[in-house]
């Protein structure tokens, strides 16, 4: 956080706040694909990209500050390899049936 930098205009005095806000970008990308892998789940390959690159992205931007957003795109990631696992293994119990 910067300090408050006086600046003279006119014979007045300004201040002016400027706060510097971390953002995580990679963290973030993560949480974002993560999201779209669990509504594009159903798509084969696409969701699955998907959620590759999320879990990668997140798990990345993880070693990075702030943490929030790779943190929720992590379990998030985590949360879709179970529902995947779940579908394929449907998937594959119902063709052992036929």
């Amino acid at each position: 956080m910067t300090q408050p930098q006086p600046q003279t205009q006119s014979g007045q005095t300004v201040i002016i706040n400027q706060i510097n806000k971390k953002t995580n970008g990679i963290g973030t990308a993560g949480f974002v694909l993560a999201l779209i892998a669990i509504l594009l789940g159903w798509a084969p390959v696409v969701g699955w990209v998907l959620w590759l690159l999320g879990l990668i992205f997140s798990f990345a931007g993880l070693f990075k500050a702030p943490r929030g957003l790779a943190i929720a795109g992590l379990i998030i990631s985590l949360i879709g390899i179970i529902l995947l696992i779940t579908v394929l293994g449907a998937i594959a119990a119902s063709i052992d049936f036929l």
